[in-house]
């Protein structure tokens, strides 16, 4: 990204913050994670910075991350509330921040995905994003009864993810390939169902008693491997037409998928020339599935934790992992520091041709306040962050264009 051009910054959100002791944190408010109020106020917060957007957690297990079914734990916090409904709560009070939950493409069916998107999307005006994610575990699939997996270990799933040149596990990276070639579909299913209504289709003629117009309305036929959908939607073609679709990716499996699915794909280098080897790689993935249109925007996953003094912050990690018991070693890197220094940093790593930072608060909402109200404020100093949100919909500030449905009819053809 050339040097002056201002960075995507988002936050991602989860429970107490992203250090498993986050909530024992001195001003963290573990009493209050359940609350509508309380997602409101990081919301809030988030929208105070003029963030892009921010992405909400979310899984179907209690110990997301960490192991395959219930753990003996009982000093990290587990449970949580549903991400679409916090969005859709949070939505109408704010206006500019997007809004990115997370929903598995495992479990979910697609058509409760796309109309609980398009419906984010209308209760926000335009800022609905959907973080795909797949499940793996067969804890997880035994809350549904329909089919089974081996279990396993987070770093199972990634040794199934290996890079060229490293040795994957055959039978994982089968499994690994299999989640992400049903992910594939039921993102394509959504995105057929999100174009079911041409845009002009609700027509609300009093006159005639014509509501809709039943000839733009159209079956999408989705047949696959593991569903089909007939459809159309039940829900109106959404604001932006395409919600913005995001992908974590760790591998070369995941990155073909969000080469193929996804509008922004968020990945976890830990130093600058790992990042740009990612960029290659994610750039090699849409070239051999043929990616059409606009490129993939890609955000590098970084934890953070900041302090106005310098060596507080790590201060501050290093108490959080005596109480967890183990130093905390998440998949993306961590940066403990000043506001000043995550800025070098970032200004530094976007040379690798990343598009922005997927910032992963340690501890909240501290360390999304220091976002909003101390690291922002540095970035805009130098020229690298906006002053006001200008574009009125999620698609438009990530630079995506509005895409026309795939069943509407060209004038000239009409």
């Amino acid at each position: 990204m050339p040097a002056g051009t201002p960075v995507h910054l988002a936050a991602a959100l989860d429970g107490a913050g992203w250090h498993p002791a986050a909530w024992r944190a001195e001003g963290a408010r573990p009493r209050e994670l359940l609350t509508a109020g309380y997602w409101s106020a990081l919301a809030s917060e988030a929208q105070h910075g003029l963030l892009d957007f921010i992405t909400i957690e979310d899984a179907m297990g209690l110990s997301p991350g960490r192991t395959d079914g219930p753990d003996d734990r009982t000093d990290q916090v587990r449970g949580r509330l549903d991400a679409v409904l916090i969005a859709a709560r949070v939505a109408p009070l704010t206006a500019g921040l997007g809004l990115v939950p997370t929903v598995t493409t495992t479990h979910t069916e697609p058509f409760h995905v796309s109309t609980a998107i398009a419906t984010l999307d209308y209760v926000s005006s335009g800022r609905a994003g959907w973080r795909a994610q797949v499940s793996a575990r067969g804890s997880e699939a035994a809350h549904f009864g329909r089919r089974a997996f081996p279990q396993l270990r987070p770093d199972q799933l990634r040794a199934g993810q290996a890079r060229p040149g490293q040795r994957a596990d055959p039978a994982v990276a089968t499994q690994v390939r299999d989640l992400m070639d049903e992910a594939a579909d039921a993102v394509e299913a959504v995105r057929r169902l999100w174009d079911s209504w041409e845009d002009d289709a609700v027509i609300r003629d009093v006159a005639t008693g014509r509501f809709i117009d039943r000839d733009k309305l159209h079956y999408i036929d989705f047949e696959g491997q593991w569903f089909s959908v007939k459809g159309p939607s039940i829900t109106p073609r959404p604001p932006q037409g395409q919600p913005v679709v995001t992908a974590l990716a760790h591998g070369p499996q995941v990155y073909e998928f969000a080469a193929r699915a996804a509008d922004v794909v968020f990945i976890t280098p830990h130093d600058p020339g790992q990042a740009r080897a990612i960029v290659a790689e994610v750039r090699a993935a849409e070239a051999a599935v043929e990616r059409r249109g606009e490129p993939l925007r890609i955000l590098a996953d970084l934890v953070v934790f900041l302090d106005a003094q310098p060596g507080a912050a790590q201060d501050r990690k290093n108490r959080l992992d005596e109480l967890d018991g183990a130093p905390y070693a998440p998949d993306a890197a961590v940066l403990a520091g000043t506001p000043q220094q995550a800025a070098d940093l970032l200004l530094e790593w976007r040379e690798a041709g990343l598009d922005g930072f997927r910032l992963r608060p340690g501890v909240l909402p501290a360390d999304l306040a220091s976002i909003a109200r101390e690291l922002v404020p540095v970035l805009r100093g130098r020229g690298a962050f906006r002053g006001a949100y200008q574009e009125p919909t999620l698609r438009e500030r990530l630079g995506l264009p509005r895409p026309a449905s795939r069943y509407a009819v060209p004038a000239s053809r009409a």
